[in-house]
């Protein structure tokens, strides 16, 4: 019973939430409105990847403007709302499911769920507003987490190779998950990667796929540089932009940073045998590293850090005062900068200076030592 009412109960307060809520003016559902405008386009195999689109180009692979085509054919107020609505309860499964996934917790589901969106609430509230995809992106990669604790490894290359689709960064998970998954999941990931590719083929014939594919790699890399330029930019390579400027100085430092980050990922894999159960740690550290390694790394992807926070919150007073002094002032200075809070000024300072970036390497710092500790 309870697992048909939750479905219903989180669909009536989305909707409710989206008929009161008041969306930052010029910024509402621009994101949505990317994903539907290449829904439309795939309905008449028209080109994806444009120009012209400006700053709200389409970056996704072709596969998710087709899962995006259904939007693109119902009124575009109640297509927000059914996206809005639909995003909501991903969130909350999201949420929940990271929390539920940590293993030896120290504090209940419901208090650590409610601290983890605590710190992380104003990025939830700014994927919601702006109708972004990084809340179903995770949640599938969650639910590849699960697969893995359970050695479901087929099921996780299923769940990996999909989040991949809606967004590429889940490439990174495949070294991690082949190591552990092994053949089975090499296969089951490599399957669908191979389907998913050639879906569009259906709509816009092989040749028409194939150029997709090449304007999706063109896109991408052409929309890097003026990215970096951004306030909002917490990549490494764009904060090394704020305090130097763009150029090929800046490139390299943020190539290194990147490395040394993914450094830290293999150190905390070796010393994997400390735990009983070193996946979710080691899942955690991958999902912060998007934001901080993607040349797109919009703030609100810091949403990805949930289990990393989840876990770093549940493990607080296991570590020493030097480590939680360290790990809460990231934790408010990520969390907690928003202009409704501290004003246009500081606001401006921390978006500025890269304080944002520096306080999710502090998160990634913290959750290697909590390995070195053997506390996850």
């Amino acid at each position: 019973m309870r697992a048909f009412l939750w479905p219903v109960v989180l669909t009536l307060l989305g909707a409710t939430i989206y008929g009161m809520a008041h969306f930052p003016r010029g910024r509402e559902f621009v994101d949505f409105e990317v994903y539907s405008r290449a829904g439309g386009r795939v309905w008449s195999a028209e080109e994806l990847y444009r120009p012209d689109d400006g700053h709200y180009q389409f970056k996704y692979l072709p596969a998710f403007a087709l899962a995006a085509a259904p939007f693109a054919r119902i009124n575009q107020e109640t297509a927000k709302a059914a996206w809005f609505t639909l995003t909501f309860g991903l969130l909350v499964a999201f949420v929940r499911r990271s929390v539920r996934a940590l293993p030896g917790r120290t504090m209940t589901e419901r208090s650590l769920g409610w601290l983890t969106a605590l710190f992380l609430g104003r990025f939830y509230v700014a994927e919601l507003s702006l109708g972004q995809a990084n809340v179903l992106f995770g949640l599938l990669l969650i639910l590849a987490l699960a697969a893995v604790q359970t050695q479901r490894f087929a099921r996780a290359g299923v769940w990996t190779a999909a989040a991949t689709f809606i967004k590429p960064y889940g490439v990174l998970f495949f070294p991690w998950l082949t190591a552990i998954g092994g053949v089975t999941a090499v296969l089951s990931s490599s399957a669908t990667l191979l389907v998913g590719l050639a879906l569009p083929a259906t709509v816009y014939g092989w040749r028409g796929n194939l150029g997709l594919l090449a304007g999706w790699y063109r896109t991408v890399t052409d929309t890097t540089p003026e990215n970096l330029m951004y306030g909002q930019n917490i990549s490494v390579t764009a904060m090394w932009t704020k305090w130097l400027g763009l150029g090929p100085i800046t490139v390299a430092l943020g190539a290194a940073t990147g490395l040394a980050l993914l450094g830290v990922v293999v150190w905390v894999w070796t010393m994997r045998a400390r735990v009983a159960r070193p996946e979710y740690l080691e899942f955690s550290l991958i999902l912060l590293l998007i934001p901080l390694l993607s040349p797109q790394g919009w703030d609100y992807m810091l949403l990805l850090a949930t289990p990393g926070v989840a876990c770093l919150i549940d493990r607080f007073r296991a570590v020493s005062r030097p480590w939680q002094l360290a790990t809460g002032a990231a934790m408010l200075v990520v969390g907690f900068t928003i202009f409704d809070l501290v004003g246009r000024a500081v606001n401006d300072f921390v978006a500025n200076t890269g304080l944002i970036s520096v306080g999710a390497i502090i998160f990634v710092v913290s959750l290697a030592h909590l390995r070195a500790r053997s506390l996850a």
